[in-house]
């Protein structure tokens, strides 16, 4: 990965962990992507909520109903969690979704653990 990137998810996991000393563990993941989405936005990153996902099938676009959590920068996706454990389900969606989009990097982000920073997950897509 990239010097770029780096700083980049860097600064996205200052932002989550800012966010999660305010508010703590507990709440829906909605209202921790809000919250994110306005730290990532005070400190001057691009980002995008319920970013549409089309999945290409056969040279067509298709509307499948999937949905970034956030985007930012247009480079790293965000994929929010408020689960008791990041289970292997989840990496797996985060590649997929990454695969989909042709990015290459992507934070899996659980707000329900206690320290926040236990609960976050970078993964890289080698596509």
């Amino acid at each position: 990965m990239n010097e770029e990137l780096d700083q980049l998810t860097n600064a996205i996991i200052g932002a989550a962990i800012a966010v999660h000393r305010e508010l703590g563990p507990g709440l829906l993941e909605s209202a921790y992507e809000a919250c994110l989405a306005f730290e990532l936005t005070e400190r001057g990153l691009q980002v995008e909520r319920q970013k549409p996902l089309p999945v290409a099938y056969r040279g067509i676009q298709l509307d499948c109903g999937y949905r970034l959590d956030l985007l930012i920068e247009n480079k790293v996706i965000l994929e929010l969690k408020t689960v008791d454990r990041l289970q292997p389900i989840h990496d797996a969606q985060l590649l997929s979704y990454l695969k989909v989009a042709q990015q290459k990097v992507g934070l899996l982000i659980n707000f329900h653990s206690l320290r926040v920073k236990d609960g976050i997950k970078r993964i890289v897509n080698k596509y």
